[in-house]
């Protein structure tokens, strides 16, 4: 067939609506003079969009198709399709065809790849003597399909849920530490004890990530089970400057995502519903959201990172892997060589390593997009007192005042700070108080007027710091002797004893190596002049960096989708 004698395609120009003409005549008039130009200025292009009462990125579109058509004003017309790069259309029956072959082929449990449907809808078009379509544009009416709904034809509804996100609608969440969401995990790997190098078990990891930027904000890593104290610790380590830290651990290395998140994303576990969890967000102005029941996928982003990084774990010695046909004959405790210390600082190696690498979701790295938000929202508010900040979500008891100060769990407590109170007390009420179970030497009492916390000690100096387990088991093992009216005295020299034991045992269990390394990791000791505890004040203003800036290290350089 010649030019002469082919197809005149009709351009539209008798089949669209007047209202449309007219205005697709309006967009030319002012596209044109733009697509004309060497180079179009962002002021003219915002412009033509407020002319048109169109978006910025709509005007570049309009402009390319000026360009890149043959001048005709239908090539303005909205909805007017390119019919694909450089070619034409499928035909509709080859387009109902490959729809059809998708459906029955691709959407299936089979989980059949792209290659073998491909194979099969080139064997059906040619045996209708229908052109074969090209299988990139196969795969792109593939990758146009509803990802839910391919999770859940291919995968069933487990395998859609991380591809849904709450009212299966994408939250926008435009600006750092809008929403933050906190998850624990077990870590995957055996840790020994300082002295011996001998395993005493799995730790436990309590992560907080920044929903907008994906960065890291707060992370915990303990022996102790997760409760309430894991979530306050997480968020003290998120809402202050991390660099005393650093120092601390002997590494060099940036950390500067910190601040006080807006929202706390959690899933339905007590500990994300202790009073000392809401009376803290309360004081600092954090909401607190929830997952709804029975929808996992709402706090898939933390849920994600937990998972990746344990596959990085999986490459330390001494790991359990995920499950035991995947460890096999791998022999975890024998192979296990780090401490629990020396876990910490390799996972923040990790951290800082992953902010510097670029997010497949974000299409740039964490700490790029953190420079971002700071860029637009200025710096965040961050507590310029560590402890103070702490104290806010440490669990909660009350306690009447005495003559003799406080009585909490048998144990006294007095302060020359609580005087002024102790003639009055009969009208107070009870206190307010706050205890940290990892080192119960001291507590935090609110004052009266709620200004600010009195650090209390031990009424008797001489009791050596404890942690609330080691005062359990103590308690315990008085009631089994039968010990009624438990004494002070009586219980701290059980709790000396059950020390003794421990430390002088030539072969000890791996609970008891791990109990000893519960207590080497207690809260820093009691201050020796107590004095008042002020709540956090204004943000610290300081220069915060954005960039990690450690020693290249293989670790969570493959996180992709969170």
């Amino acid at each position: 067939m010649d030019a002469e004698s082919a197809p005149i395609r009709e351009p539209g120009t008798l089949t669209m609506p007047d209202d449309l003409w007219d205005r697709t005549k309006s967009v030319s008039s002012v596209i044109g003079p733009l697509a004309a130009r060497t180079v179009v200025g962002r002021a003219a292009v915002d412009a033509a969009a407020a002319a048109l009462g169109i978006s910025r990125r709509q005007v570049y579109v309009l402009i390319r198709r000026n360009r890149d058509g043959s001048g005709l004003l239908t090539d303005l017309a909205p909805g007017r399709s390119s019919g694909g790069k450089g070619t034409a259309r499928l035909s509709e029956e080859v387009e109902d065809l490959v729809r059809v072959m998708v459906r029955k082929q691709f959407l299936t449990r089979q989980k059949r790849t792209l290659a073998a449907v491909y194979r099969d809808i080139a064997a059906a078009c040619r045996a209708r003597q229908l052109p074969v379509p090209a299988r990139n544009t196969v795969e792109r009416r593939i990758r146009a399909l509803n990802p839910v709904e391919v999770g859940r034809r291919r995968g069933g509804p487990d395998a859609a849920r991380p591809l849904q996100s709450a009212g299966d609608e994408v939250p926008v969440v435009g600006t750092i530490l809008e929403r933050v969401q906190i998850d624990h995990t077990v870590i995957d790997v055996i840790v020994v004890d300082e002295r011996e190098r001998r395993p005493i078990g799995r730790p436990y990891l309590t992560v907080a990530i920044d929903v907008c930027s994906r960065c890291i904000i707060g992370m915990v890593v303990t022996l102790e089970a997760p409760s309430a104290v894991s979530v306050g610790l997480c968020l003290a380590h998120a809402g202050t400057d991390k660099r005393p830290w650093l120092e601390g651990l002997g590494i060099d290395a940036r950390w500067p995502m910190s601040g006080k998140p807006r929202q706390l994303y959690l899933d339905n576990a007590s500990e994300f519903k202790s009073e000392a969890l809401r009376r803290g967000c309360d004081q600092h102005g954090i909401e607190l959201a929830y997952r709804p029941l029975g929808r996992p996928h709402y706090g898939g982003i933390v849920e994600r990172l937990i998972g990746t990084a344990m596959k990085q774990i999986h490459e330390l010695p001494g790991t359990t892997f995920s499950n035991p046909s995947e460890r096999g004959r791998y022999d975890s405790d024998r192979k296990a060589a780090l401490t629990l210390r020396e876990l910490e600082k390799w996972m923040t190696l990790a951290v800082t390593n992953y902010h510097g690498t670029t997010h497949s979701t974000l299409g740039q790295t964490p700490a790029g997009r953190w420079a971002e938000g700071v860029a637009a929202t200025g710096l965040p508010a961050v507590a310029t007192n560590a402890t103070a900040f702490l104290v806010d979500f440490l669990p909660v008891v009350r306690r009447t005042l005495t003559r003799t100060g406080f009585v909490i769990d048998h144990v006294h407590y007095f302060s020359n700070a609580l005087k002024p109170w102790i003639s009055r007390r009969e009208t107070l009420g009870p206190f307010l108080i706050r205890r940290d179970p990892r080192d119960i030497s001291r507590i935090w009492v609110l004052e009266p007027e709620g200004a600010h916390y009195v650090e209390v000690p031990y009424r008797t100096m001489a009791n050596p710091s404890v942690s609330l387990w080691e005062h359990r088991h103590a308690l315990a093992r008085l009631h089994e002797r039968g010990v009624a009216q438990v004494d002070e005295a009586a219980l701290f020299r059980t709790i000396e004893q059950m020390r003794e034991i421990a430390n002088t045992a030539s072969k000890t269990t791996k609970r008891m190596r791990r109990d000893a390394e519960r207590r080497n990791a207690v809260a820093p000791r009691r201050s020796k002049t107590p004095s008042p505890l002020l709540p956090p004040e204004a943000p610290a203003q300081q220069a915060q960096d954005t960039v990690a800036d450690v020693p290249r290290v293989t670790l969570f350089d493959q996180i992709e989708q969170w």
